[in-house]
């Protein structure tokens, strides 16, 4: 009589084999290898980036300048940052999954995010900006719920809860909302300002580099949303909820960035609808994705790619928006 051999397990602290072993090994063809992939090799130091010239633009500028300047990039800088902390507890619900490829990948993103954070304080140190930087955010109070209260809360759920209904709660929150809706919008609408005005040349690397890893990291948000709504159609509406609930937190965050310039021309200004245009449509064509996956074979969305393929639209769109603002 032949005994089954025993089931081995690769979850953390219950360990008792591991995946890189088994006779599928690691499947480089699954969307979040690709991904990984992919980010290995496009490698870049913010230690390399020259802010020389950034610092002779913002010495030059006007106080209001300065302070929409020091205003986006205390609040891109302490949100790369709080993702930096708060993604770990999806690395560990992969790893409870079994899901060895998802699991590598969240290692790199985790990485990428705080790389992010480092462009940013280099940068505000090599423009001789080293003061406290709290008042910047702390008035702004829907920046506040997200980042110190929504964000932590939808993550850190998954230390006790895992499950996927918590897992697509993280990722409207984490990925849809906050990195995709605020971060990627907001990345688009400072490097087309600074772009159309000469300005800042470190900082518009820096962020053409960051643009480059957040489609990745959204195009695995996409792909995890997708898996589940597969899996369970029910979770589809576990999607729209989160969405629609931190909506008005994030359109708040935008309207929060206004209000210090009440009553007088906003600096380095460019139309409010055009951002929101941006905004509905990458949030629409996102959101179109994972709806797309209803009632698809599970199986098969591993390998899907076209949440990549997506992103990589959107970076082709992006670059025709900057060719046209520098000319």
């Amino acid at each position: 009589m032949t005994t089954a051999p025993a089931r081995r397990v690769i979850e953390h602290g219950k360990r008792t084999g591991f995946g890189s072993l088994t006779s599928t090994g690691i499947n480089f063809d699954s969307l979040p290898m690709r991904l990984f992939t992919k980010g290995n090799a496009r490698h870049w130091n913010p230690a390399d980036i020259d802010f020389t010239q950034d610092a002779r633009d913002y010495a030059a500028m006007t106080d209001d300048e300065k302070w929409a300047t020091c205003s986006f990039l205390a609040q891109f800088m302490a949100g790369e940052e709080s993702v930096t902390q708060d993604l770990q507890p999806f690395v560990a619900a992969m790893a409870a999954e079994g899901r060895l490829n998802d699991e590598m990948y969240l290692t790199q993103f985790v990485y990428e995010e705080a790389k992010h954070c480092e462009a940013f304080r280099r940068w505000f140190d090599a423009v001789g900006v080293r003061e406290d930087l709290h008042h910047y955010i702390e008035t702004n109070e829907s920046y506040m719920l997200l980042f110190t209260k929504e964000l932590p809360e939808s993550l850190y759920a998954l230390q006790s809860d895992p499950s996927p209904h918590n897992q697509i709660r993280a990722s409207a929150t984490y990925n849809h909302v906050i990195e995709g809706t605020l971060a990627l919008t907001g990345y688009y609408g400072v490097a087309r300002s600074y772009t159309s005005r000469g300005l800042l040349p470190g900082l518009q690397q820096v962020i053409k580099f960051i643009g480059d890893d957040e489609r990745r990291h959204m195009a695995w948000g996409t792909f995890t949303c997708r898996r589940h709504v597969a899996a369970d159609d029910g979770l589809w509406q576990v999607f729209t909820d989160r969405m629609q609930e931190l909506m008005p937190a994030a359109m708040g965050v935008v309207q929060g960035s206004y209000d210090h310039f009440e009553g007088r021309e906003r600096p380095f200004e460019i139309p409010e609808n055009e951002l929101m245009a941006y905004a509905g449509d990458r949030l629409g064509r996102r959101i179109g994705a994972i709806e797309s996956a209803r009632g698809a074979d599970v199986q098969a969305i591993d390998m899907d790619a076209s949440p990549d393929v997506l992103e990589e639209k959107f970076y082709v769109e992006d670059q025709a928006a900057m060719a046209g603002a520098a000319s």
